[in-house]
């Protein structure tokens, strides 16, 4: 497979092991605010360290529309049918080795919410999450269940396509071949991930709700930094305990 053998980008290793399933993500928005780290820590095990540029930690919102999960060795039928999914999540390092950290993930998809939350430790939530698109507009809505928290807003991509280079927020924000998250603040749990870089545009936002980070006691006054990517395939692997 050509995405498995192109590697040069990436800043950690691929791992020895075989990968176990590919994924398609689409229309993906980026939307980051800078904070202190004091803000974070309060979420975080004690065990990863706040991963920061030039200073500042940084608080993300990413949705995208999942567009399949294939098995290794089935590559042409997804498990799943398509679905919209939104994470919030910082970036960490442990032992030198940079992720991004996973606060909450909120989906309405069956098999995320009863399948990979166990086998991965995601903290997923039910919600429904929609992501349309009118010209060349396109829609992001997350309305979670059992819980006050919503998100509205849209974004229209506003720049010719560029891939970040390293060294640069833009790649410091987006190019992560790792994932890291906890049960309870305790049990580590790390997984590995490959994708080729981000094809990015700068993006025009608007936002009419956003709570998904207030119930995090995170305040976000500033405009983020907003991009969006049409998308890429990514490969996967196990998720381990450390």
């Amino acid at each position: 497979m050509d995405l498995y053998k192109e590697t040069a980008h990436r800043p950690i290793p691929l791992p020895p092991n075989n990968w176990i399933m590919r994924q398609s993500w689409r229309n993906a928005l980026f939307l980051h605010w800078p904070v202190h780290p004091n803000q974070l820590q309060p979420l975080l095990p004690s065990s990863v360290v706040i991963d920061t540029y030039e200073g500042s930690a940084w608080i993300g919102i990413v949705a995208f529309w999942m567009k399949g999960i294939y098995f290794r060795g089935i590559p042409f039928l997804s498990v799943i049918p398509p679905f919209a999914e939104m994470n919030v999540r910082t970036y960490v390092r442990y032992n030198g080795k940079p992720g991004v950290f996973f606060i909450t993930l909120d989906v309405g998809d069956w098999a995320s919410l009863n399948i990979a939350k166990k086998w991965y430790r995601l903290p997923y939530h039910t919600a429904d999450v929609q992501i349309q698109q009118t010209g060349s507009v396109i829609s992001y809505t997350n309305a979670r269940k059992y819980e006050p928290v919503f998100f509205e807003g849209s974004c229209t991509p506003a720049s010719e396509v560029f891939f970040p280079k390293e060294g640069t927020l833009d790649h410091f924000l987006t190019e992560k071949y790792c994932f890291y998250t906890t049960k309870n603040k305790q049990d580590l749990y790390h997984g590995d991930i490959h994708h080729q870089p981000w094809p990015l545009q700068k993006a025009e936002i608007e936002i009419g709700k956003n709570t998904l980070l207030s119930t995090l006691n995170i305040r976000a006054d500033e405009r983020p930094i907003a991009h969006f990517s049409k998308g890429v395939d990514s490969l996967m692997w196990n998720v381990k305990k450390l």
